[in-house]
Order: structure tokens, then C-alpha cells, then sequence
């Protein structure tokens, strides 16, 4: 391809920079983070995403599609890097890279950026640890029409490239937040917004709870669950029936099925 530079070696800076951003520390102070695969990047382009540079290595993929994104985004003014197979994979944090990697800009907003509807649907996802789960929910909020997804005192970044794979790239389309428990009490206070605390055991079940006007849906940490913070000032405590021997569940899960209620009782009243 016209114009593209050649990265041959495992020791160039770029490759160098690369490994370095799997790091949390090193993302924040460099205000960029690593999207790597195929359908990632390409649903993030798709979507009009910034990128600041591409990389590609031929010896990694076969696939016609890759080679046209590849094309397309250089046509588009991202500067375009074809690397050795030795410096992909240095750069790469997958057991099997598809050959495609990009530098991305970060993703958030903050509270106050978010642009929301009349009677928006929000998740609030508290404290959470594995980016995996982050991810999915992401995508969950993606596929029930969320208005907006907020990482409340969160302790994996959203920009997490494993967020990001486990996303599969919604986190370039789906507004997405950071905040901290006390900005997000005083946020949704003024904007008359409720907020549903999923917790384990609470007398009112989440079918039970109208969900058409304003809603927060609050999930929390793994291990933990919501802090008492949430299970005090949340305007509606609801649990999800468990009939088993286990009394809780994945918290990408739970808000799946509290998400998809919401999204049930919107339909019936339209």
C-alpha cells in the first residue's frame, strides 16, 4: 500500500509504546489506549471513531475484509503501519492476533457531557473488577437501547483493552461515563432520575417496579455486590427470584434480566 511505513523490528518505540499501554498508569498519562482485532477496530471505524494510528501485519490474516478496512482507513487520513510478524506479536495481547492494531484516543465522558432523552434508561455499574464483565455489559446495554453506561468508582478502567475486546468495540458507540457514588447521587437527584439497587434478598422483586419513566439500573462489584452507600440511597431496592441453592448472580447476568424488564414494560406502553 501507498504510503504505508515499515515497523521490522520488536525494538522500534512504537512497538515499545505498545506494550507499555497495557498498563493502566501508562494509558492515563498518555491519553491513549490499544484496540486490538478485527472486529473491534472496524466497528469503531463504522462508527466514525478517531483512531491515531493503525498497524497490520500480512502474515498474520488471509482475509479480504481486513485488507479493505486496512485500505479504507488510510484513505481516511489514519496514518497506517505494516509490521513484521516479530513486532506484531510483540505488540499484541492476544494468544491468537488476527494481524490488526490500533492506537485509539480514550473512551469516557464525563457526567456532565452526556446528552440523554426524556426518560432515559441508564446502567450504573459500581466497583467492578473484571474487565470481562464490563465488556459484556456493554454489549447487553447496547442490544436494550441504553441510554448511557456509568462506571461508578470503578476498579478496572474503561479503557481496558480487554473492556475493549470484551465489548467487541460497543464502548466506541455506547456513551459511556466516569463517576464516583457521590456525583452520581446528586446527578441523578437533580435530573429526577431513579435508581434501581439490584440486591440479593430484597423483598420487592424487579418485575414489580415501573420502569417507564426515568430509570438507573444499579449494579455492583462481583465479589461484594453494591456498597451500603447504594443500598441506602437507592430510591428502589429489587431483587431477581433465585430458586436454587446459589443467591446471586453474574452481575453481567443480572443486569441483563433487570435491562431486558425495562425494555419489556417501554414496549407494552408504545
Amino acid at each position: 500500500m501507498e504510503n504505508t511505513r515499515i515497523i521490522e523490528s520488536a525494538q522500534n518505540p512504537r512497538v515499545k509504546t505498545a506494550v507499555k499501554l497495557r498498563k493502566s498508569k501508562v494509558r492515563t498519562e498518555l491519553k491513549q489506549t490499544l484496540v486490538e482485532g478485527f472486529r473491534e477496530i472496524g466497528r469503531a471505524f463504522d462508527s466514525g471513531w478517531p483512531f491515531i494510528e493503525l498497524y497490520f501485519c500480512p502474515e498474520l490474516y488471509l482475509d479480504p475484509d481486513t485488507q479493505t478496512l486496512v485500505k479504507n482507513m488510510q484513505q481516511s487520513g489514519t496514518p497506517v503501519f505494516q509490521c513484521s510478524e516479530t513486532a506484531f506479536r510483540k505488540m499484541s495481547y492476544r494468544d491468537t492476533p488476527d494481524g490488526l492494531m490500533a492506537l485509539s484516543p480514550l473512551v469516557g465522558k464525563k457526567l456532565e457531557e452526556l446528552q440523554l432523552p426524556e426518560n432515559p434508561l441508564l446502567l450504573i455499574a459500581e466497583d467492578l473488577e473484571k474487565p470481562g464483565n464490563l465488556g459484556t455489559i456493554l454489549r447487553t446495554a447496547d442490544a436494550t437501547g441504553v441510554d448511557a453506561v456509568i462506571a461508578c468508582d470503578h476498579k478496572t478502567d474503561l479503557n481496558n483493552p480487554n473492556v475493549i475486546r470484551a465489548s467487541i468495540g460497543t464502548i466506541f458507540f455506547m456513551p459511556v461515563a466516569e463517576a464516583t457514588t457521590k456525583e452520581m447521587f446528586q446527578w441523578l437527584e437533580k435530573r429526577g432520575i431513579q435508581s434501581l439497587a439490584a440486591v440479593p434478598g430484597a423483598t420487592e422483586e424487579y418485575t414489580d417496579v415501573d420502569m417507564r419513566g426515568g430509570t438507573a439500573i444499579v449494579v455492583g462489584a462481583e465479589d461484594e455486590g453494591l456498597s451500603e452507600a447504594w443500598k441506602v440511597a437507592a430510591n428502589r431496592k429489587v431483587g431477581i427470584p433465585m430458586l436454587g441453592k446459589n443467591d446471586s448472580l453474574n452481575v453481567s447476568t443480572a443486569a441483563a434480566i433487570l435491562l431486558y424488564e425495562a425494555v419489556r414494560q417501554r414496549r407494552k406502553t408504545k
